[in-house]
């Protein structure tokens, strides 16, 4: 931070070098990168030339015939304050020509994702004549697709033998198979120039096959040299592992995204910086030991999810998958024995007598390494296998690892930004030294985009009473105001949930006093009514059972359950019930939330002890933020936002709707339901959005049930503003770019069904009720970040400021998207939000929309600051989480077997058949949903 000063007067990068004079920057070092110091990632360039004709682009689309669904873009906005800003894309260039795309098949077929990667690599390697010279000219996804420079020989099969990798000489057992590699279409790339020229002819065109090509080409060499995680991601080692150390036997590697994207005048690669977490390799048992001893005899089972390991007491190396951690040890472990006659030999017994080795720990759990098909469990003793290196971790990291995760991803933008050019683009091989992007005619540039972007103004808020706050950041104070309606709390209880050691000396503790006192006066400041410090709540302590015989925790919630229970009877039911907790547990906190939400119908608010029992400045900050979300699960406003913030949803009858789906994560019960949620506002004030959930099909991302649940938000909002709306706006999370025609074809018409029959006569003439309809995709999931330029258009830590909008030169071609980022980057690098408006019936402007979603973001209930997402659709994810704790037992089952053993020796019928039980269980666990008394609130805040 001691060069921001210097920086932020000269608003450039670096200490010497040229600065300026290109898009790259200046300095010693990778273009663009600027000096380690630095704020600003590069400094003072101008925007990219291709863009000095984008005034063409957006004649072609005036002339363009207009459909709502997935509408062109209109006119870019002009409202705030003009910047420009570097983003993480280069520039790809190709040439004129033809790019042969070819359908691969292997015979006799495997399904064995290892044997077909191994079998490409082989092809590689293959001398078979009219192949073995076109190897240099292809790139392929290790499956089933292949693409090459040059055109390949018809019929084209190339005999394969299989041999494991190390494996020098053949075996009886070695199959041979044939790899037939047949032309399936020629891409023409005169077709993408046209696209990217932005051609009227080109709005429909379909530029997914020649990109998906190019993409298989770009990320050749990552492949070859990094490990793959997920679809465009590649990670490399650290050279300090130990600073990367997540827990005992899982470390962070940084990785780097890269996909390619058309945008106007060109094709260009995003490349971001990324984290995950992967095993440390070594001897299985000795990580066994070491993970005991650190994790107070957890349970194992989270560790090895879907780690493979090798074995080489046959005599050669093998690779096979860890299926599960017995309880049962090699001396203990027996199993009949043909071989040598025995009808019970432990596997000491048998290593020592088939391969003449003493184990050094026979009482260590052995483990299964059967395959998935196998009928029988292999055991082996732990010692004799070796975790691979380069494994990706894929159980759920706990909530130290997380934090120790974030911390190491947390990289300031201008680091970030030298990550990506200094290392990301070498060790993704995208330099001109790579010989297969030189064969496919690929040059990829080595400086960021240049783009224009504007900084829009922020929206005035207000609350009933008090000083109006003044905007710093995005965010702003609230010292003696009062919120615009203040909820009204009847009777309030304080459940104090003690574990082991109680967290106050009783009822009269001076503590529990000062907390009660100091949240019910921070309420009542705040407008709240029928709430006050002279007014004792009822206090409710619980003591739980020692977790170490109350395996998840059943007897103690059953225990909570009917002292709540016991309660309400002498008591009635209170307004809303604050829940103190003296730490984090996986099964506590969401049992509660069931327990109140779906059986009882109470609001429950929780506290952690040492969060609250803090100084009494710290104190009193911690109860403005929760007296936000009791005023808001009590029906009350908060705040408010100048009615001309407003005007682009109070210029007619407007119901907002957000919309998510959640799915089980690692660590879940196959079968396990995914949660859709559909929030909507009520009335003309925009801040009140209760929610409609609902369990669906697993991982099945559109919402299956929305008729019903729209439905449902229109009633709400007939309730309450007396009419249906005129106009309903949706804005959807959680949608991947490939998807948006989906949206389209299959929650569209649940929507347009939901209009029919919520008044089927509602409509004009008699005619059914029809809304104008508008829907937007909402991005999260993306790796495009942006730098300002100069120090002039950044806050303290070099990210954008507030409110900064790019709407040109790194987005879609011919679709309506922009990229936003509402919010202040308070830790690391900000991400904006992606917007995609793929129907729009109101035809909206661009500046209309971009500057509505801005102002909306400062309208977040539970926060004194803009957040980075639309608040409808940031609920939507809420109530998605909170519909989480409903099915917890099924989501968080790391230490049950079901998530290890799946599928072991059994049919895929009858796999099937256990994942439907699993499904039904847990539709039966979930019940009616939302008790009745909170289903009209925002239960889920």
């Amino acid at each position: 931070m001691s060069n921001y000063r210097g920086s932020g007067n000269r608003g450039r990068g670096g200490s010497g070098g040229n600065r300026g004079a290109r898009p790259g920057g200046g300095g010693s070092g990778p273009p663009g990168a600027g000096a380690s110091g630095d704020i600003i990632f590069g400094g003072p360039a101008p925007v990219d030339q291709r863009l000095a004709t984008s005034s063409q682009l957006d004649t072609t689309l005036n002339s363009l015939p207009y459909d709502p669904a997935r509408p062109h873009r209109p006119r870019p906005g002009t409202l705030g304050n003009a910047i420009a800003i570097r983003a993480n894309f280069f520039a790809v260039k190709f040439p004129k020509g033809t790019v042969y795309d070819y359908h691969v098949e292997v015979s006799p077929t495997t399904d064995f994702k290892r044997i077909k990667a191994r079998l490409f690599t082989l092809l590689e390697q293959s001398t078979h004549p009219g192949w073995q010279e076109f190897v240099p000219f292809i790139a392929h996804d290790g499956s089933a697709r292949l693409v090459s420079s040059k055109k390949l020989p018809q019929p084209l099969d190339v005999p394969v033998l299989f041999l494991e990798e190390g494996q020098t000489t053949p075996s009886k057992r070695d199959k041979t198979y044939t790899v037939s590699i047949t032309l399936s279409q020629e891409l023409k790339t005169s077709e993408l120039t046209a696209f990217i020229n932005g051609e009227s002819q080109s709005r429909n065109y379909d530029f997914a096959p020649i990109v998906g090509a190019y993409n298989l080409v770009l990320q050749y060499y990552g492949s070859r040299h990094g490990t793959r995680v997920g679809k465009n991601r590649y990670f490399f080692p650290s050279q300090d592992r130990r600073s990367l150390e997540l827990s005992t036997g899982i470390e962070a590697w940084k990785g780097f995204f890269m996909s390619a994207r058309p945008v106007y005048k060109e094709l260009m690669v995003n490349v971001g910086v990324c984290m995950t977490a992967f095993y440390k390799p070594g001897n299985l048992a000795d990580a066994i030991l070491e993970f005991q001893s650190k994790s107070s005899g957890a349970m194992l089972q989270r560790f090895v999810q879907k780690l493979k390991v090798t074995t080489s007491h046959l005599g050669y190396k093998q690779t096979k998958p860890l299926r599960k951690i017995m309880s049962t040890t090699s001396r203990n472990t027996f199993f009949p024995c043909d071989e040598f006659k025995s009808p019970k030999m432990s596997v000491e017994q048998y290593f020592k007598r088939k391969y003449n080795k003493t184990l050094k720990r026979p009482d260590m759990p052995v483990v299964d390494i059967s395959g998935p098909n196998a009928r029988n469990p292999i055991y082996v003793p732990p010692e004799v296998c070796e975790i691979l290196p380069g494994q990706p971790f894929r159980g759920k990291l706990n909530d130290q690892e997380t934090t120790s995760m974030l911390r190491y991803a947390c990289n300031s933008p201008a680091d970030n930004g030298r990550a990506i050019v200094g290392q990301g683009l070498p060790l993704l091989g995208l330099g001109s030294d790579n010989q297969k992007l030189a064969n496919f005619g690929l040059k990829v540039s080595d400086s960021m985009a240049v783009v224009p972007a504007r900084e829009l103004p922020a929206p005035k808020i207000n609350y009933r009473a008090g000083q109006p706050p003044r905007l710093n950041n995005g965010s702003w104070n609230i010292l003696d105001v009062k919120f615009h309606v203040g909820g009204t709390v009847k009777s309030w209880w304080l459940l104090v949930v003690n574990e082991r050691v109680p967290i106050f000396q009783g009822p009269g503790d001076p503590r529990l006093t000062t907390l009660w006192q100091g949240f019910a006066g921070k309420c009542q400041r705040s407008g709240m009514l029928g709430i006050s410090p002279n007014s004792p709540p009822a206090l409710i302590p619980v003591q739980l059972l020692n977790p170490a015989s109350d395996s998840g925790r059943q007897q103690s919630l059953a225990l909570i359950r009917k002292t709540i229970q016991d309660n309400m009877k002498q008591r009635g039911k209170p307004s809303f019930m604050l829940v103190i907790l003296s730490g984090r547990d996986n099964y506590i906190y969401p049992g509660i939330k069931r327990i109140c939400d779906v059986e009882l119908g109470v609001h429950t608010i929780h506290m952690l002890s040492n969060k609250v029992l803090t100084d009494s400045n710290k104190q009193d900050q911690y109860f403005s933020n929760v007296a936000l979300k009791v005023n808001t699960k009590l029906g009350g406003i908060n705040h408010k936002l100048d009615d001309g913030s407003l005007k682009w949803l109070t210029k007619g009858r407007t119901m907002v709707v957000g919309m998510d789906v959640t799915h089980p994560g690692p660590g879940s019960i196959e079968g396990t339901p995914s949660i859709a949620a559909v929030v909507a506002s009520v009335d003309n004030n925009f801040v009140q959005f209760p929610a409609s959930l609902r369990c669906q099909e697993t991982k099945k991302e559109m919402i299956t049930e929305l008729s019903g649940m729209m439905i449902e938000r229109l009633k709400k909002f007939q309730e309450v503003s007396k009419s249906l709306p005129d106009r309903v706006y949706v804005f959807r999370d959680g949608v991947s770019e490939g998807q948006f025609n989906t949206v389209l074809e299959e929650e569209l018409p649940q929507m347009l069904d939901a209009f029919k029959r919520v008044s089927p006569k509602g409509g004009p003439q008699g005619k059914p009720y029809r809304p104008v309809l508008t829907i937007v995709i909402c991005g999260k999931r993306h790796h495009v970040r942006e730098w300002p330029i100069s120090s002039q258009f950044a806050d303290r830590k070099g990210n954008a400021r507030p409110g900064t909008v790019c709407d040109t030169g790194i987005t879609s071609v011919f679709d309506f998207d922009f990229y936003l980022q509402a919010h202040a980057g308070l830790q690391g690098h900000a991400k904006p939000t992606h917007y995609t408006v793929v129907y729009d019936e109101s035809r909206l402007g661009s500046d209309e929309v971009q500057q509505g979603i801005n102002t909306a973001s400062y309208l977040y209930a539970r926060a004194t600051k803009a957040v980075s997402l639309i608040p409808p659709a940031y609920y939507a994810d809420l109530a998605c989480e909170r519909g989480r704790c409903y099915l917890n037992d099924f989501l968080s089952s790391d230490d049950k077997s079901t998530t290890t053993s799946k599928g072991k020796g059994k049919s895929k019928e009858a796999r099937e058949e256990e994942k439907l039980n699993v499904f039904n269980a847990a539709l039966k666990a979930w019940g009616n949903g939302i008790h009745p008394d909170l289903a009209g609130s925002m239960f889920y805040i």
